[in-house]
C-alpha cells in the first residue's frame, strides 16, 4: 500500500481516536467486535448460532441498562449509559449465548448482569466500586450459580485481528501502553518458567486462551486500575502471572477474572480511592471562552499538582460523547477549593444566572454544536453538583526542586501549569521555571495572574499568539538541553512539541507529557 494512503489512514484513526471519548470508545470497539462475530456466524466460520447471539446479547446489556439504572436511584449515584452498554456487551462476548427457548438460560444471562451492575454499588469505598464489575460477576455467578466463561471471542483465531486492532486504539486513547506491555511481559515470563515448551506455551496462551481479550477490554477498565505509572506496572505484573499460572489456594482455581480480582485488591489498598460529590461555588471568567469552576469537595481530596479526575455530570442528555470527562486540576493542592478549568468550543451572548450568589454574575453561553457534556456545565447552577473520581496522572513536578524546567502550554492545557505555580506560590517553593504558553488570540490567554504572582517564586512566563517553533523555544529557553520539559495540550499540539524537542536534542527521558483527552 502506498505510504501516503497509510498516512492518510492512520491520520484519520488518530483524529477519530482523539475526538471520541473514553466510554464511546470502548463502547464503539466492543459492537465492531460483536458485529464481526455475527458476520462470521452468518458464513459459518463461528460454531455458534446467530439468533443466540443476537438474543443473549439482548438479554445482558437490557439487563445491564435497567439494573444499573436503578441501582444508581436507589444509590443516589449518577448512572453512566455508556459503561452499562459496555458492561452487557462484555458478558455477551465471553458468556456461552442462549436461546430465545432457554429460559432459565436467559434468567441466569440476565441475573449476571444484575450482579455486574449490584457490584458497582454495594461492593464500592467512598461510591467507587472496588472490582472490575465484569469480573466479579464471572467469579460470583460460577461459585453461586455454576456459570461457567466461555470466552468465546476468544477462541476464535478470526477475530483476534479486530481484538487487537480496536484493543490498541483504546490502549493509544488511555494511554495504558506501559500497563499493558506490563502483563505481557510478565505474562511471556510466567508461561517460559513453568510450560515444559516454550514456543507450544506461548501459542497456546496467545493464539486460544482469552489473554488478548482480557488485556485489551477487562485489564484496561479505568475505574479499578492505579492512576500513576509504577503502581500500574506493578498491576500488569501481578495479573500477569496470575493469569497464566492459576494458582490454586485451598480449593480455589485462579481464573482469569479471579486474577483481575486479586489485582484490583492490590490497586484498592496501594492507592487513595472514592468518588467525591463537588458542589459549585462559583464560575469565573479566565479569558475568551474559557472559564474556571470552582467546587466544594465532600471530603479532603489529597492530590500533587499536575494530577486529573475524572468528573461525571448528572442530566446530561444523550449525545455521541457520554456524560464523563477527564479534567486536569487546576488549583493548588494547599487550597480550600477544587478548580477545572475549560474551554467552550462558542460564546455567543452570556446569559443571566439568577442562583448565583453574585448578583449579575453571568452564565457561559454555548451554541448547539457544544457536546451535550459542555452544556450542561455551563448551565450549571452555584450548589450544582459533579461527581469525581479516578484521581491520578504522573504529570507532576520532580521532588528535586532544584531541577530547572520548562513548561510547553497550548490552549487550554495551560491548566496543570496553573496548578503548579499556585503551589510554589502557596508553599513558598522556588522553582526555576519558564513556560512557554501558546494561543490562538491574545484574549484566549488564561492564568495571566497567577503566573505573574508565580515570578516572586522563580517562574517566568513567555507568551506567544499562534504555534511555538524551535527558534523561539532557543530564544526563550537559552538552556534548553539542561531543562525537564512538560508538554500539555491538544494531542496533535502535544506530538509535534515532543517531535521539535527531540529534534533539538533533547533527550526523550527529559520530556513528560500530559494525558490529555482531546476534543473529546
Amino acid at each position: 500500500m502506498d505510504g501516503n494512503v497509510l498516512t492518510v489512514w492512520g491520520q484519520f484513526f488518530k483524529s477519530f481516536i482523539d475526538r471520541t471519548t473514553m466510554y464511546r470508545l470502548m463502547l464503539y470497539y466492543l459492537l465492531a467486535l460483536f458485529i464481526a462475530a455475527l458476520s462470521l456466524s452468518a458464513v459459518g466460520y463461528l460454531h455458534i448460532s446467530l439468533s443466540s447471539l443476537l438474543w443473549s446479547a439482548s438479554v445482558l446489556a437490557i439487563s445491564s441498562w435497567l439494573s444499573n439504572k436503578l441501582f444508581a436511584r436507589v444509590f443516589g449515584a449518577v448512572a453512566n449509559v455508556d459503561a452499562s452498554l459496555i458492561t452487557g456487551l462484555i458478558l455477551a462476548l465471553v458468556l456461552a449465548p442462549t436461546s430465545l427457548s432457554d429460559i432459565a438460560g436467559s434468567v441466569t444471562l440476565a441475573a449476571v448482569a444484575v450482579i455486574a451492575s449490584a457490584s458497582k454499588y454495594i461492593l464500592a469505598f467512598r461510591k467507587k466500586h472496588i472490582f472490575n464489575p465484569v469480573a466479579f460477576a464471572l467469579a460470583l455467578s460460577a461459585l453461586l450459580l455454576g456459570v461457567q466463561t466461555a470466552w468465546w471471542a476468544s477462541g476464535s483465531l478470526f477475530l483476534i485481528p479486530f481484538i487487537l486492532i480496536g484493543g490498541l486504539m483504546v490502549a493509544y486513547k488511555l494511554q495504558k501502553f506501559d500497563l499493558i506491555t506490563a502483563f505481557f511481559a510478565a505474562s511471556l515470563i510466567t508461561v517460559a518458567t513453568i510450560s515444559p515448551n516454550f514456543v507450544a506455551g506461548v501459542q497456546a496462551a496467545f493464539l486460544y486462551s482469552a489473554i488478548l481479550f482480557f488485556a485489551f477490554v477487562m485489564l484496561t477498565e479505568p475505574l479499578t486500575m492505579p492512576n500513576t505509572r509504577a503502581l500500574r506496572i506493578v498491576y500488569g505484573i501481578l495479573i500477569g502471572v496470575l493469569f497464566i499460572w492459576s494458582p490454586s489456594i485451598i480449593s480455589l482455581h485462579f481464573s482469569p477474572e479471579l486474577a483481575l480480582i486479586a489485582g484490583n485488591l492490590f490497586a484498592f489498598f496501594a492507592e487513595q480511592k472514592g468518588r467525591y460529590t463537588l458542589s459549585l461555588i462559583k464560575r469565573n471568567q479566565l479569558a475568551s471562552g474559557i472559564y474556571e469552576y470552582i467546587f466544594h469537595s465532600d471530603c479532603k481530596i489529597i492530590f500533587k499538582s499536575g494530577q486529573y479526575l475524572e468528573w461525571t455530570l448528572g442530566g446530561v442528555p444523550y449525545d455521541n460523547r457520554g456524560n464523563r470527562r477527564f479534567f486536569t486540576i487546576a488549583s493548588a493542592p494547599e487550597e480550600d477549593g477544587i478548580a477545572l478549568g475549560t474551554r467552550f468550543p462558542d460564546e455567543p451572548s452570556p446569559v443571566r444566572d439568577k442562583d448565583s450568589v453574585s448578583p449579575g454574575r453571568l452564565l457561559v453561553g454555548v451554541s448547539n454544536g457544544a457536546s451535550a457534556f459542555k452544556r450542561t456545565l455551563a448551565e450549571l447552577p452555584v450548589g450544582g453538583v459533579v461527581s469525581a473520581s479516578s484521581l491520578g496522572g504522573d504529570f507532576t513536578m520532580p521532588k528535586d526542586t532544584r531541577k530547572k524546567l520548562a513548561f510547553i502550554a497550548g490552549g487550554i492545557g495551560v491548566t496543570p501549569f496553573a496548578s503548579m505555580a499556585r503551589h510554589c506560590i502557596a508553599s513558598g517553593e522556588s522553582r526555576d521555571a519558564i513556560l512557554l504558553y501558546s494561543s490562538k488570540t491574545a484574549s484566549e490567554v488564561a492564568y495571566q495572574d497567577v503566573f505573574k504572582n508565580a515570578e516572586r517564586v522563580g517562574w517566568r512566563a513567555v507568551y506567544r499568539i499562534g504555534a511555538i517553533d524551535s527558534e523561539f523555544i532557543k530564544r526563550e529557553v537559552p538552556d534548553y538541553l539542561e531543562r525537564l520539559f512538560y508538554i500539555s495540550g491538544p494531542p496533535g499540539m502535544v506530538d509535534a512539541m515532543k517531535k521539535m524537542l527531540i529534534e533539538l536534542g533533547v533527550s526523550r527521558f527529559s520530556i513528560k507529557t500530559d494525558f490529555f483527552p482531546g476534543l473529546a
